[in-house]
């Protein structure tokens, strides 16, 4: 019994690791790992019991409680801990309406967890209470793929690309003026560091800057970045501007429209922030690159909410999937509630 035990976490492992050796740029990757985990977590529990033993019985019970803990609590901890981070963040970043994002999903977890507690929908018709479940199987939907997307992109932030690349794609970001800020200058910095690796063991790759001009800026962003890498010594001669792109993915699309031109088979990696990089993976794969993605560190209070942004954007990526999964459910409480009118 014990030994049939570890048939379902070394399954649920080979198929996580085949899919994700095929393509580490994709979320089905993270929920593929969730499984992995939660087999494998179940499965311990299992056999420390059934062993009899009572010192891995007493180790059984430790996570079993810690789970218990995080149902009970782990909301109401994520919420303050998302109000401070708003707070922090608006100070030293500005009272932009994208620095609110923290604070939105605070305030939102708060009411959730007010109402769940609360319950006012049991003084409501039987029909909106229907109504009510199918929202909740939606923000379960939701929950679900929220993780999968964070424990994907866990994952990706593994990547280590080797030193073998013809190119590295540097991923633009706003300017202020004609100067590169802070966060752009350390996708730059990224860029050259591995630009310096690769140097000292082979031929150093060429460095192409992916970035055009918005209305507010004074140059392409591919113009300030190249600048500022001939600043810290990068020859000109590895260097090449792409000025055209105004998203991600045609930094992806453009960026490889001329690395095609230049080479029949080449390699290449992207440089973004690590907060953006699986995302980014995400466009790149969608434009048809195999490139994967190496990311510059970010400020520690900046990330919560950058994560939210980004976790917004994957959902739009797949707004045609996500909106068949709502308007099933959707669709499927409706068809209940019209059904019991039909009864009545």
């Amino acid at each position: 019994m014990t030994n049939a035990l570890w048939f379902f976490p070394l399954a649920s492992f080979v198929l996580f690791l085949v899919v994700y050796l095929r393509d580490p740029r994709r979320t089905i990757n993270g929920l593929l790992f969730n499984v992995f985990v939660c087999i494998t977590g179940v499965s311990l529990i299992a056999a420390a019991f059934l062993s009899g033993n009572a010192f891995l019985m007493v180790l059984a019970i430790i996570p079993i409680l810690l789970f218990i803990f995080m149902i009970a609590f782990g909301g109401y901890a994520l919420a303050i801990v998302l109000l401070l981070n708003a707070k922090t963040l608006i100070q030293k970043e500005g009272r932009k309406f994208s620095n609110y994002l923290t604070l939105i999903l605070g305030i939102s977890i708060i009411a959730f967890l007010v109402i769940s507690l609360v319950q006012p929908i049991r003084f409501l018709p039987e029909e909106f209470q229907i109504l009510y479940s199918g929202i909740m199987l939606i923000l379960f939907y939701f929950f679900l793929h929220l993780f999968s997307f964070l424990s994907a992109y866990f994952l990706y932030q593994f990547n280590r690309p080797r030193l073998n690349q013809d190119f590295i794609i540097v991923l633009g970001s706003g300017l202020i003026g004609d100067k590169v800020p802070p966060l752009l200058a350390n996708r730059i910095n990224k860029a050259i560091e591995f630009y310096h690796k690769q140097q000292a063991v082979t031929t150093p790759p060429t460095i192409i800057f992916s970035g055009g001009k918005g209305s507010d800026e004074q140059v392409s962003e591919a113009e300030a970045m190249q600048a500022y890498a001939l600043d810290k010594g990068i020859p000109v001669q590895h260097t090449i501007q792409e000025n055209r792109s105004v998203n991600t993915y045609e930094n992806m699309m453009f960026s490889k429209n001329i690395m095609d031109r230049l080479k029949e088979s080449y390699n290449s990696i992207f440089v973004t922030n690590n907060f953006h990089l699986f995302r980014a993976g995400m466009y790149a794969r969608a434009a048809g690159l195999a490139s994967q993605g190496i990311g510059a560190k970010t400020a520690l209070y900046y990330w919560p909410n950058a994560m939210i942004r980004e976790y917004i954007a994957v959902v739009v990526m797949n707004k045609k999937r996500h909106g068949a999964v709502v308007g099933v459910i959707l669709g499927f409480s409706l068809i209940i509630v019209a059904l019991m009118y039909g009864i009545k």
